[in-house]
């Protein structure tokens, strides 16, 4: 099939699909078709050869919108592509789409989204997790094979999880973040969904990389991460921290995580008790980390510059304070406040700088760790997809989706979930493994040959109706 008509389909398939999920905030037809009869008009020579790929709607793509899926950025069109696009253009890729999110990347359920919730394609009275839900779900949906995200603490592992697809979060550094709109600067990094193991490897390949633009991104040499994929992961050791298997876990997730843990040592890793003794405190050390840093990236959408502007205004300050009430939502403000609370004075010690303290100790429990395994195993989410609604009136909850999660960021280090399972209600679970810096092959290897030996084998609800 030619490039172009194998577009046309993709592109009818989202379209026919959004209104159900609404996972998409653009879709792009005119652009993406002129590529695809371009690309059947030379040779079939780069590595992303007329693939369509689905791009979370806060990393920048150029003449495209770039919402953020906020007001203040609704028609925002981007001047330049992300670092990451650019070289998903180079490598034959087609952007055929922008997908919905929670407003600045702030959120676990994608009901943040100033255009409206992201349907799971499993049941779609249930969320998709977030921040990165929309990107998930085109995955899941079967639309494209692969898509990027963004993760901040968690955003595109525990979405992947409650969307039965594979999630990457890579070390810190490892992909250029230039065109990816700031929420946390330290922890902030982009992330790839895919189909399957092999998929994920494909597009880290391509995007991957030191990027002048970029002063955080990493001179470490990129390897061909699909060709690293192996059949063999005996004699690894999987690290299980036990103590945080503890209450919050729903049975169903519990189940199958441990479950898990047997089909790796079946698969002839070897499993070892590790600690974790400071991860306990990563979610209070996240958002206060996370807030203090969204609080000062947050304040050049001013009304000033580019974006949303209040009207009816006299007053440069009261066009501030109109432009950032009318433009942000409930949960950015509420993150803004927090974030403006810990770097204040008299309390800055007390909280940001006590934090980063901690997140140090987080880190240096996570070296240890390595000493004595390969890669740490814990549950991606404590808990399968939630019901639309069911925690918006409970931010605390909210926060606890992110638990297994933001660890990782913190420390700035890999980890993939992997789908591992179903609930008794027929809903996707996926086990978690964080690896030491620069070892995403080593990952996605491990997710490879898990997924190959115990397939999922099924199939989202969205294909039954």
């Amino acid at each position: 099939m030619s490039v172009l008509a194998k577009t046309k389909e993709v592109l009818a398939e989202a379209e026919r699909l959004n209104p159900q999920l609404n996972n998409f905030l653009s879709i792009e037809h005119e652009a993406s078709l002129e590529k695809a009869a371009y690309l059947d008009s030379v040779p079939a020579e780069r590595p992303m050869h007329g693939r369509a790929i689905a791009v979370k709607d806060n990393i920048c793509t150029r003449g495209m919108r770039t919402s953020c899926g906020s007001r203040i950025l609704e028609n925002y069109k981007a001047h330049y592509d992300a670092t990451a696009v650019e070289r998903l253009n180079a490598a034959g890729a087609i952007v055929i789409g922008k997908t919905n999110l929670d407003e600045f990347a702030m959120g676990s359920s994608n009901e943040n989204s100033a255009f409206g919730t992201v349907k799971n394609p499993w049941d779609v009275t249930r969320v998709p997790g977030g921040s990165s839900g929309g990107s998930a779900v085109a995955v899941a949906s079967g639309v494209v094979r692969a898509a990027l995200g963004s993760e901040t603490g968690g955003s595109v592992r525990q979405p992947a999880s409650l969307c039965g697809v594979v999630g990457l979060k890579v070390t810190y550094g490892r992909i250029s973040r230039y065109g990816l709109v700031a929420f946390a600067s330290s922890l902030d990094s982009i992330g790839i969904f895919g189909g399957s193991a092999n998929d994920a490897a494909d597009v880290l390949t391509v995007i991957a990389g030191r990027d002048a633009r970029d002063s955080t991104s990493a001179d470490v040499a990129v390897p061909d991460y699909a060709a690293t994929l192996e059949n063999e992961i005996k004699g690894k050791r999987i690290g299980v921290p036990r103590a945080l298997f503890g209450e919050g876990i729903e049975p169903d997730v519990r189940d199958a995580v441990e479950k898990s843990i047997d089909n790796f040592r079946s698969l002839g890793c070897e499993i070892v008790d590790v600690e974790l003794p400071h991860a306990k405190y990563g979610i209070a050390v996240y958002y206060i980390i996370a807030t203090a840093e969204a609080s000062s990236n947050l304040a050049r959408f001013d009304g000033v510059r580019y974006g949303f502007r209040a009207e009816d205004t006299h007053k440069l300050r009261e066009m501030y304070f109109k432009t950032r009430e009318e433009g942000f939502g409930e949960e950015v403000k509420r993150r803004i406040m927090l974030g403006t609370y810990v770097l204040s004075s008299g309390y800055y010690d007390a909280y940001y700088s006590k934090a980063q303290k901690v997140r140090a100790l987080i880190k240096k429990d996570y070296v240890a760790a390595f000493e004595k395994c390969d890669a740490i195993l814990t549950p991606t989410s404590p808990t399968v997809a939630f019901e639309i609604g069911e925690r918006t009136s409970d931010p605390l909850a909210m926060y606890l989706s992110d638990i297994y999660t933001v660890s990782a960021n913190l420390a700035g280090v890999p980890g993939i979930s992997i789908p591992c399972g179903l609930s008794s209600e027929g809903l996707p679970i996926g086990t978690q493994l964080v690896g030491n810096f620069w070892s995403e092959a080593e990952l996605l290897n491990f997710a490879h040959v898990y997924e190959t030996a115990y397939p999922l084998n099924a199939r989202p609800r969205i294909f039954a109706g």
